[in-house]
């Protein structure tokens, strides 16, 4: 018998989820310059289709059917085949339809890839993407969702993670950074970031749909959904002060756009950990996340690594992170369906969580990296130093965001009048 509230409860979280891509979309083009806004949101909403096509069609079933204990599940469930109406999501004791389980981890599955473009901003073709989606879906993302939620190979290890430490963040960070290596820097360096009011509203419409992200992951409505959605709150509001006072103190600025990418890193941090550590534990992760974030990030500039929108330094350093601090700060007295961490004497679960850290980052980095090679020889992935200098709006989508000479014509009529 399905449970109608919890039903109600996950059909919200999977909104919430939904409206994240959306909110990147709006994050990741106010921090692009005003030529490569329209090209690094659609690269996002094209997702949104092109995801729930492969989820559809056999993501689902691969992440979910079979391979108990393996890397990879089968394809029993391609086309949703086998489930009804009346199927109960055979995940968790939440009573609800496997339909609307199917409809949750589907949300997460679209944004996981539309982080990796922060990384590459202005400089692939939207062809090549298009085929880096398909192909990192299929051979990285899957697997990983299989192997950790799926009751694969990391789940019989004892691996937890609770909302997508490992298989969102930091193999998304990690996949950005061989984009990053790969591709090479930027020949056009546009002024960014063009909008940060912009970016303020994709942190807002983020942070909003981070509840239903780690507080959904429950898949029930009980007192645990209610702690993940407080050490949500909580990680995040340490992480972004953090930031801007770190930026403060060393850059002489309290700058806004820092405390936006601490909180959004504070979020990253906090999301393995948001329903196996206490909210004091998620305070002391907010307060490590905005401090070690902001460090990668630097780090990131001192090598010169042309992240463009540090995909790396917030998700895959703040997912890593995250995986650790769980493997510390797990308390079993919190949630008895999880596990006590180093702190509490556990150095064997501390030790597997920094084991699937450092595995599933060489995996995604190498995988990556090869991926794009082998797409290159079938489709050019990188943008000429033309179509960059003109702006990939305008050279690749044959559009624009906003209407320059009209902008240059209130401009003459505001000064004719004063």
């Amino acid at each position: 018998m399905f449970d109608t509230g919890n039903t109600a409860f996950m059909l919200v979280a999977s909104s919430l989820v939904m409206l994240m891509t959306p909110g990147l979309a709006f994050f990741y083009g106010g921090l692009v310059g005003r030529k490569n806004v329209l090209t690094i949101m659609i690269q996002s909403f094209v997702s949104m289709g092109v995801t729930t096509i492969i989820w559809w069609a056999y993501g689902y079933s691969l992440c979910f059917s079979g391979g108990d204990g393996g890397i990879i599940g089968n394809l029993d469930k391609a086309f949703l085949r086998g489930i009804t109406l009346n199927t109960m999501c055979p995940f968790g004791n939440g009573n609800i339809p496997e339909f609307v389980f199917m409809a949750y981890q589907m949300m997460f599955a679209i944004i996981t890839p539309a982080l990796i473009t922060g990384a590459f901003s202005n400089r692939i073709r939207f062809g090549a993407y298009l085929a880096f989606l398909v192909a990192w879906l299929t051979f990285v993302y899957f697997p990983f969702v299989h192997m950790v939620w799926g009751n694969g190979l990391l789940a019989k290890l004892g691996v937890l993670d609770f909302a997508g430490g490992i298989v969102v963040h930091n193999i998304a960070g990690m996949a950005a950074l061989a984009s990053v290596l790969y591709v090479g820097r930027r020949k056009a360096k546009d002024s960014v970031p063009h909008s940060i009011p912009l970016v303020a509203l994709g942190t807002g419409l983020l942070w909003f749909g981070w509840y239903g992200f780690n507080a959904g992951s429950e898949l029930k409505v009980d007192a645990i959904t209610g702690l993940a959605f407080l050490n949500t709150d909580i990680a995040a509001s340490f992480a972004g002060p953090t930031w801007l006072l770190l930026a403060w103190i060393f850059e002489k600025k309290p700058k806004f756009l820092g405390l936006l990418t601490g909180a959004v890193a504070g979020l990253a941090t906090i999301t393995p950990c948001a329903g196996y550590v206490t909210p004091t534990s998620a305070a002391i992760i907010g307060i490590l996340a905005g401090a070690v974030c902001y460090i990668a990030v630097n780090l990131k500039n001192f090598l010169k690594w042309d992240d463009a929108l540090d995909v790396w330094g917030v998700h895959g350093v703040g997912g890593a992170i995250g995986i650790v601090l769980l493997g510390v700060l797990a308390d079993k007295g919190v949630n008895a369906a999880g596990a006590d961490g180093l702190l509490k004497g556990n150095s064997g679960f501390f030790t597997m969580q920094v084991f699937t850290v450092v595995a599933s980052s060489i995996y995604a980095f190498g995988f990556t990296y090869v991926m794009l090679k082998i797409i290159n020889v079938f489709t050019r992935v990188r943008t000429t130093a033309d179509e960059e200098e003109r702006g990939l709006d305008t050279s690749l989508h044959g559009e624009t965001a906003y209407d320059e000479n009209q902008l240059v014509v209130s401009i003459q009529e505001r000064g004719q009048s004063l």
